[in-house]
This record gives structure tokens, sequence and C-alpha cells, in this order.
């Protein structure tokens, strides 16, 4: 038997090793070794293995050892997705959402995430859940969106059980349950999910399912702040605007404003704009103050159209028009440039 293997072996040729290639791709790309990952990718790619595909798809859309093309990651998503593969589905429809190498469609976006969820694909679910929630690409359900939460929950994905723990504390979908909430937002946050964690300190700032807590939630806010979460960011922001938890201090109140408000975060947006305003924490300066309002109020923020137009009346015609400046070019380069 041993005999007849080998001739058979040798009368075939090399056997492909799909399997043992395409995890050393894996392996080498965990160590940082993108241009090793994508030799073992590459050949496996253009043979049609679905996942070797997916993976090149994304080596071209974060730039890992390739230049970054979305069109050619697109390329890649989908000749994976249209041979079934869940997670180059979830991929190619992260891309129709985002609108990256291709105009943002919603509803395209909808069709392959369910294709990745109806296989299991937690983010695809979450995903999912998402466009119902805020009814993108398919009509607003509630109720949908708890279930595709809860499956992506179920199998421990932190952003489905933060999102599912929204859906408890505001009673969407299902019964308002703060204890419910309370328990998802823990299950995240010992993941170390910032928006968990940043969630648990509204819990304790509001005294929902919790008794009232400002150190706590001050606690939960500092643990979500180092995950970068700009909404932590901002609340941190408000309590040493206010000295609940921690003792006041505007200078502080401010760094984490801009922090936040660098990151598009309207309500830190507003409140920055109102200590420039008022010069508590930051030198007094309209200009800087009607545009952090002016840019808060272009993100939605109502408040904020009200505090600009108040600052303005405070300003001369060519402060105004600086501020608008200002505005644009700090919105334009994504609050890296004139934002100070």
């Amino acid at each position: 038997m041993k005999t007849f293997a080998i001739a058979l072996t040798l009368a075939l040729g090399p056997m492909p090793c799909t399997a043992q290639n395409f995890e050393a791709g894996l392996i080498a790309y965990d160590q940082g070794d993108y241009a090793e990952a994508l030799r073992e990718w590459e050949p496996l790619a253009r043979q049609g293995d679905a996942e070797a595909q997916n993976k090149i798809g994304e080596m071209y859309e974060f730039g890992d050892g390739a230049t970054y093309d979305a069109a050619e990651a697109m390329r890649w998503y989908r000749l994976s997705a249209e041979q079934g593969n869940a997670a180059g589905q979830f991929n190619l429809g992260w891309m129709y959402a985002t609108g990256h190498g291709v105009a943002q469609d919603y509803a395209e976006a909808a069709r392959w995430y369910r294709m990745s969820a109806e296989q299991g694909h937690a983010t695809g679910q979450t995903s999912l859940g998402q466009l119902y929630d805020q009814g993108q690409g398919v009509t607003q359900n509630d109720g949908e969106a708890v279930r595709l939460y809860r499956l992506a929950a179920e199998q421990g994905h932190a952003v489905a059980q933060t999102r599912l723990g929204h859906m408890y504390r505001q009673g969407l979908g299902v019964a308002q349950d703060y204890n419910e909430a309370l328990r998802l937002y823990h299950l995240a946050a010992e993941q170390n999910y910032g928006q968990g964690q940043a969630s648990l300190g509204i819990m304790y700032d509001n005294g929902w399912g919790v008794a009232l807590d400002y150190g706590e939630a001050v606690r939960w806010y500092r643990l979500a702040v180092e995950q970068g979460e700009a909404s932590a960011q901002n609340n941190l922001g408000v309590k040493y605007d206010e000295g609940l938890g921690v003792a006041q201090d505007y200078a502080e109140a401010a760094r984490w404003y801009r922090l936040a408000a660098e990151q598009g975060d309207a309500l830190a947006q507003n409140s920055l704009g109102g200590m420039y305003a008022t010069g508590q924490g930051v030198t007094q300066d309209y200009v800087t103050a009607f545009m952090w309002a002016n840019i808060a109020a272009t993100n939605g923020n109502a408040d904020a159209r009200r505090n600009r137009d108040s600052i303005a009346g405070r300003m001369t015609a060519a402060e105004i028009a600086e501020a608008e400046r200002r505005t644009t070019t700090c919105i334009g380069s994504k609050y890296y440039v004139a934002c100070d």
C-alpha cells in the first residue's frame, strides 16, 4: 500500500498544499511580514481560493503589503463573495455601505450583509442589524435589528452586545430593561470595547439600573477614552466642566472636549465653542468659538446653531468671514488643519 501511494504521487506530481499555504500566509500576516503573506496567498487567490481572495482584498483595502487601492480591493472581495465566502460577502457589503471603491449603496450593502449573516458571520449580522436600526437600504425595523444583534451578541460580538444593550436601554424593539442593558454592556466592556465601557459610564452617570455614581461613571469613561472613544472623551469633559466625580477643572474639560471634537463629536464641538466664547479653560476667542459652534451646527447639533448666532452678535463681519473660512478648512481637512 505504501509503494502504491508513492507511485501515485509521482505520477500526479506534487500535491497542492493549499491549506498549509493559506495558514503560512496567516502566520506571516500576523507577524507583519506582508510580503511573505502576499507571496503565499496570491497564487491561491488566482487559482480561485475564496479565503485567499478575501485576504488579498483586505491587503489592498488597508494598504498592508500592497498599495492602497479600493477598486482592487472591491475586485478581490467580489471574487470571494461570489463563491459564497462569508467574510468576502461582509467586506463587499462594507465597501458598498461606506462608498469605498464604489458608489455608496445601502441596498446593495444590505444584500451582501444578508448573505454573510445567513452563514452566521457575526459582523455581517451586526452590520445588517445596524441598517435595520437606522433604516438604511432596508425598511427601518427595530425588531429585526434586535434579532440580528442578538444572533451576533450570542457569539460574543462586542459591538452587537453594545448595540443590543442600547435597544434594551431605550426600549426599542424590546421592553425597556436597564438590567439587561447593563449585562450586555458589561459583556462588551470586558472585551475592552470602548463603546461598551462608555455605555456603562452613561448608566452610572444617570442612575439607570444602578445607583447614581459619578465616580464610577468617570472610571468607565477613563477606560473608554483609552480606546479612543469620542463619546467618552466628551462625557469626561462634561464631568470636569461640572465638577462631578472629579474636581472641577475647565482646562481639563477643554482638553477632553477638543479630543472628542477632533473626532467629529458634535456635542463636544459645541461645548468647546462655548468654552472659547466664555474664556473658561482657554483664552477667550470669538473666531474660534464661532468656528467650533458652526462645525457642530453643520454636524446637526441644533443648540450649536443658536450658540453660533449668539456668538456672531459679538463679532465683526471680518471676524465672521474668517471663522467661516476656518470652518470650511477644518472640516475639509477632517479636523487636522485650521482648527485651533
